[in-house]
């Protein structure tokens, strides 16, 4: 049995990709619960880890863009869908279409511009991990490549006239 359940169909590699993402936000996920628990029964005791608040709120910023990337996926990020909703066959596909051109548009700037804040970011420190910040910016473009990479994909198979369900497995 596998430790996760399986994404929404999809050639291997964006199965692979899915998994590999899945997998990064359920293992940050439970380190910080671990972490954080762990801290507050040290202060129970008049004890903590320094380097905990500073290193969740590190794997919070890769959890939140990798979570997002999850979501992209699965077509789970929250949409306002009144207008689209109201139109069937080719028009509809035509305006999920143009939906998912301008999210890649929104992703290919969000990539462009996190790898410029990561590379302005190399000489900068975490205050008390006291590693480089560009580690945390680097969730950024990230997080919104392989968002693209999902939305590309879910593009693809807009174009070939696949309804959500057959998209995301619902």
């Amino acid at each position: 049995m596998p430790l996760l359940p399986p994404g929404p169909p999809g050639p291997a590699p964006i199965r692979w990709l899915t998994a590999l993402v899945d997998s990064a936000v359920i293992l940050i996920g439970a380190a910080m619960v671990v972490l954080v628990f762990v801290n507050v029964v040290l202060h129970v005791f008049h004890h903590d880890i320094a380097w905990t608040i500073e290193f969740c709120e590190f794997m919070m910023v890769w959890a939140s863009f990798l979570g997002g990337a999850a979501a992209a996926r699965r077509g789970a990020h929250m949409t306002i869908t009144e207008f689209i909703d109201m139109l069937h066959g080719i028009p509809r596909r035509l305006a999920d279409a143009a939906v998912q051109v301008l999210a890649l548009a929104v992703l290919a700037l969000l990539v462009w511009y996190g790898v410029g804040i990561v590379m302005a970011n190399w000489g900068n420190v975490l205050t008390v991990l006291d590693w480089p910040m560009a580690f945390q910016y680097m969730a950024l473009p990230v997080g919104a490549g392989a968002s693209f990479v999902f939305v590309s994909y879910d593009l693809v198979q807009i174009l070939m006239g696949k309804t959500p369900e057959e998209r995301y497995g619902t």
